[in-house]
């Protein structure tokens, strides 16, 4: 099953194992039973301190647990952990015998300190991007706490499960077999979750921090790019995001990053951060910003308030929030929210094998769902509300060569209908005036984005669609600071353009901090 490279790379990572270690596999006579015996022992035979063991009990077969010899199982796999969660699997196995997670000091105590007993269930998709963060977390925290335990479940392979559960996006998980978490996921969030006084010790920590030169708000290619230029400047400078890479990490195919023909949202976005990380900037993740309070004159301090209670201090701010997917707003699509609407095809694509779907956009984002959808369920209806498709001509052409695709222009979406449990079609507005209905058990949403720019109305100017509106050089209408990505007036929502706007505003901010003299003034006080 492994390539002989990846068995290279994967046999040196086993040398360094601290403790012997133990796949315990419970299985059948099924097929995907034996494609998980081989796996398992293609990866046994790579170091000597692996062995595999058939005598698991579990009552979900084919699956198998990792742990330590002599040892309990925390961390189980039922899936064969391939595609997305094979660097799952192989960090599962190096933690399990001995390597430490890369956590900080402070989250691996408050993960000790959690009281459990914390079963986890993970149901997650082989082709879904967003579940192997949810899955690392989990499996770190498990290794590191005996009161937690978490089970990666393929929906693909009990699906018996999933139909009863209803899930029909991922990941999604359960805890001690109640809802816990929808979506993608980091540990900073997971544990806010489980340690209610998460937030209050965040903002406890963060509220002595000296003020920066430069404080950067988001920590997609705009941010990341403006914090490197910042960085090499020597400017004292933060970066606060609720997670690395944005929306890059919701992106699957990547094909037009000058000077890597080809990659995807989670290694570029993993890219970013090691980059970021090389130079001196002070990281402040799991935090969201709400309120910006402007300096009083130039050369003053600006605030930014952040949800956990704690405000920051800096000579300069740089606005680099992103965009997240826009919706419908059509009745019935929040009611069936990941029952039958969904806005990933990647993540969920595979929830819906055979069945009919639609796709609303006829963009590059609903043309490129269009053409991978086709591959796994039934049938897709694209509908585009516009007179024509707006997606690149080389994606229009392949999505012409699918005989299982219906195109639908003049097509406005309407209303989403369902059973009370999932969706059963959709209603949309043809270009004659009437109201057309749809049969169909999936929607996905791929509309373009929203700027994440709410916080900062009556602040500084914003575009009638909420953006930030900027000049040339990334400055916004508040002296001193600054704004570069998806969240700006600046046209085309491109990676590579974000990333030279995120240079552009680190640059300007440094020519502003040179020009501008340091103003006597107190920071900024908290709110009342």
């Amino acid at each position: 099953m492994l390539q002989d490279p990846i068995k290279t790379q994967l046999k040196g990572y086993l040398a360094g194992l601290a403790h012997p270690v133990v796949l315990e596999a419970s299985l059948d006579d099924s097929p995907k039973s034996r494609e998980m015996h081989e796996l398992l022992h293609e990866v046994a035979a790579l170091s000597d301190r692996v062995q595999v063991s058939e005598a698991g009990q579990a009552t979900r077969r084919p699956s198998f647990v990792i742990r330590r010899e002599g040892g309990r199982a925390g961390v189980s796999f039922a899936a064969i952990p391939m595609g997305h969660e094979f660097t799952s699997f192989v960090l599962a196995l190096l933690q399990v015998g001995g390597h430490p997670p890369k956590l900080s000091d402070d989250e691996i105590a408050q993960i000790k300190a959690l009281p459990g007993p914390y079963h986890f269930e993970t149901y997650v998709s082989l082709s879904c991007q967003n579940c192997p963060d949810v899955v690392q977390a989990l499996n770190a925290m498990s290794v590191l706490n005996p009161n937690i335990s978490n089970v990666t479940i393929d929906g693909a392979l009990f699906q018996d499960e999933v139909t009863a559960k209803n899930i029909m996006s991922v990941p999604q998980v359960y805890l001690n077999g109640a809802p816990f978490e929808t979506g993608r996921a980091d540990i900073e969030q997971l544990l806010a979750k489980l340690d209610a006084d998460a937030p209050r010790r965040a903002a406890e920590k963060l509220k002595d921090i000296a003020p920066f030169d430069v404080l950067i708000i988001g920590g997609g290619p705009a941010g990341a790019s403006a914090a490197v230029y910042a960085a090499r400047k020597g400017l004292r400078t933060g970066l606060v995001a609720e997670r690395f890479g944005g929306q890059v990490m919701d992106t699957a195919g990547i094909e037009n990053f000058i000077s890597i023909p080809e990659t995807d949202g989670p290694k570029l976005a993993a890219a970013l951060e090691a980059h970021v990380r090389a130079y001196d900037v002070e990281i402040i993740t799991g935090q969201q910003a709400k309120e910006l309070f402007p300096a009083p004159q130039p050369g003053g301090l600006h605030g930014v308030a952040l949800e956990s209670g704690a405000i920051l201090h800096a000579r300069t701010v740089i606005l680099a929030t992103g965009a997240h997917w826009r919706h419908l707003g059509v009745p019935g699509e929040e009611e069936y929210r990941n029952k039958g609407v969904a806005y990933c095809p990647h993540c969920d694509g595979p929830f819906y094998k055979g069945k009919r779907v639609a796709v609303a956009g006829g963009g590059n984002s609903g043309v490129e769902a269009a053409i991978d959808l086709a591959g796994i369920v039934a049938h897709v209806t694209l509908l585009q509300r516009g007179s024509h498709l707006k997606a690149d001509k080389v994606l229009q052409d392949k999505l012409r060569t699918l005989s299982n695709v219906t195109v639908l222009t003049e097509a406005l979406t309407t209303r989403i209908e369902g059973n009370g449990r999932n969706v059963t079609g959709l209603t949309y507005r043809g270009g004659d005036g009437a109201d057309h209905h749809v049969d169909l058990e999936g929607v996905f949403v791929q509309i373009g984005l929203l700027p994440n720019t709410g916080w900062l109305k009556n602040t500084l100017r914003l575009s009638d669609f909420g953006e930030i509106v900027v000049n040339d050089h990334g400055a916004t209408s508040v002296p001193g600071v600054f704004a570069a990505g998806d969240a700006t007036t600046t046209p085309y929502k491109q990676i590579v353009i974000a990333i030279g706007a995120g240079a552009t505003a680190a640059l300007s901010a440094f020519d502003y901090l040179i020009r501008v003299p340091v103003a006597a003034a107190q920071p900024v006080p908290a709110p009342v």
